[in-house]
């Protein structure tokens, strides 16, 4: 059976669209008709599964999946369907690509590994949302329902939720992961590394030391919440959390300790960075430094630029002392003239604010005790 893959000739091959992606997508069309066809039968659905080029596969499911969103997203009036699915989907894409390679009788470890990072991302994330209700019946971001108030026009939004909401975000959580695409297209290159070498190992460990990264951040802000919540209630800071958060830090409202006194989103950071990692992973095996494939980690980078901007605006009207700390901390990029805002430059600032009300006090009262002596 001919592969449904485009016949590569040097690892360049790998990375341009029209050779690589443009021949197969007609069988895109097609694909409906098939499917049909094929009915309840198991060995014409899996021979349909392995004669149709991965990554159009990968793209029917994205747009099926995309018109489901869109209709649950309307008859319930809640636009979180994408982000239930946000922690989900890449490493659906991932595990496709590797299931399909070793359906055909291809064995690459960097795709494996791709799939075991994704794997665990997916992991993390997909319980960093649950326990913070995001699979709840019901339970929505709280910035759709900002997003509905400014566009306040029914027919707006619901364009709004087919272009963006639905079809833009399920295509962006597939481009992310067509370097992975790449990866499978090197594994049939003549010209491509057959080992899995030293940078290939550098590329796969800093991505999971991202994750690492990430998880920590996001258990600091967990702890401070968990923390900042039990306060509210008694106030009285939690014994578990002593060490960690005082009174001062927990009627701010918001985090500025650990990760957060470097960056003011340093969970953000390491998501952004992870998706660039795994496109320039891509980019050194194919020796070129732009391809179709960088569409998925800007646009990632474009949407967190956006979600990010919304999210410190809401932020800022809900705490008062979050303009200040916007001021000091870095949002992405660490600001190393800037002395981190955490507990300890809180209590600096407030011994030096103390001791300028001392001298000040002092050069007063000296001031009147020379008048008197003139007098």
């Amino acid at each position: 059976m001919a592969l449904p893959l485009p016949d590569v000739q040097s690892v360049a091959d790998c990375a341009t669209f029209s050779h690589t992606v443009l021949p197969f997508l007609p069988q895109l069309q097609g694909l409906p008709t098939r499917i049909c066809e094929a009915g309840k039968s198991l060995d014409s659905l899996k021979e349909i599964y392995l004669t149709t080029n991965p990554l159009v596969t990968a793209v029917a499911f994205c747009l099926s999946l995309a018109a489901l969103v869109f209709i649950v997203s309307e008859l319930t009036s809640n636009y979180s369907q994408v982000d239930r699915l946000w922690s989900i989907l890449p490493t659906v894409y991932n595990g496709h690509f590797v299931v399909w390679a070793r359906m055909v009788g291809i064995q690459n470890q960097s795709l494996d590994t791709i799939a075991v990072i994704s794997a665990i991302w997916s992991a993390r994330l997909t319980f960093n949302y649950w326990r913070k209700g995001g699979y709840k019946l019901g339970a929505e971001d709280y910035r759709w329902e900002i997003v509905r108030s400014k566009i306040n026009n029914r027919v707006l939004f619901t364009i709004f939720n087919i272009f963006f909401i639905s079809l833009t975000q399920s295509l962006l959580l597939l481009l992310i992961n067509t370097p992975t695409y790449t990866f499978l297209l090197l594994s049939q290159s003549p010209g491509a590394a057959t080992q899995f070498s030293l940078p290939d190992l550098a590329f796969s460990r800093f991505a999971f030391c991202l994750i690492i990264i990430e998880y920590f951040a996001d258990q600091q802000q967990w702890d401070f919440h968990c923390a900042k919540h039990a306060y509210q209630k008694t106030a009285r800071v939690p014994d578990q959390y002593k060490d960690q958060f005082s009174p001062e830090d927990l009627d701010r409202g918001f985090v500025v300790s650990g990760l957060w006194s470097w960056c003011r989103h340093p969970n953000f950071v390491a998501e952004q960075a992870i998706w660039l990692t795994l496109y320039l992973w891509s980019c050194y095996r194919t020796g070129s430094y732009i391809q179709w494939t960088g569409l998925g980690v800007l646009g990632y980078l474009l949407i967190f630029q956006g979600s990010t901007r919304l999210t410190e605006w809401i932020s800022a009207g809900k705490y008062p002392e979050y303009k200040e700390y916007q001021a000091r901390v870095g949002r992405f990029i660490p600001r190393w003239t800037v002395e981190p805002k955490g507990v300890a430059a809180v209590k600096k600032n407030k011994s030096k604010a103390r001791q300028s009300d001392e001298d000040a006090d002092g050069a007063e009262e000296s001031t009147k005790n020379e008048g008197k002596k003139s007098k």
